[in-house]
């Protein structure tokens, strides 16, 4: 039964807590991705990715991230991957770039792209390091697909004023790749 007269005028309306920030889709190949500029004003920020690399004869790539073009070794990440049935990890410290997500490779089926999301959080908080967290997939044919959950540090307390995303071998993200960055509201 709907509500009807002074009830539901006082009932507040659902709006949407993600806003678009910027918006980036690959016309000719590109070495790296980045969102500049960001405006402190959201409690976290969001990157969603459908994406492919021409890392040639290879099925698999992966997209690193750089926070305000930091390229010290000021990254340190963990992923939990699973495919085919396995699940393994890794972690690794000391690193140039955090972990994005991952990516098909040029060597992959033909047109297609693995998507991944990564939360950035906190990222205006200058009290602590930042935290991002990201869940990426990818398919090759029916029995070779796969899921990453992955977490990444920056070892610094700067606000986050820039992202860069760029392929880990690569050397480009392909034609039709696209990428957008969302803030999230507190």
């Amino acid at each position: 039964m709907p509500i009807l007269g002074i009830i539901a005028s006082s009932i507040p309306k659902v709006t949407s807590s993600y806003e678009s920030i910027a918006t980036v889709t690959v016309s000719t190949a590109v070495s790296s991705i980045t969102f500049s500029s960001i405006p402190g004003t959201f409690k976290h920020l969001q990157i969603r990715a459908n994406a492919r690399t021409d890392r040639s004869a290879n099925q698999f790539d992966a997209t690193l991230i750089r926070l305000n073009s930091d390229t010290g070794s000021n990254y340190v990440y963990h992923r939990l991957f699973g495919a085919s049935g396995t699940v393994t990890s890794d972690a690794s410290t000391s690193q140039t770039s955090g972990y994005a997500g991952a990516t098909m490779g040029g060597g992959g089926i033909a047109n297609a792209f693995s998507s991944f999301v990564v939360d950035v959080l906190d990222y205006e908080n200058t009290n602590k390091n930042t935290t991002l967290r990201s869940l990426s997939g990818r398919e090759n044919n029916d029995t070779d697909g796969g899921i990453v959950l992955a977490s990444s540090l920056w070892l610094n307390t700067s606000a986050i004023t820039s992202i860069t995303l760029r392929p880990s071998a690569g050397p480009n993200f392909v034609q039709y790749s696209s990428f957008a960055l969302y803030g999230i509201k507190g």
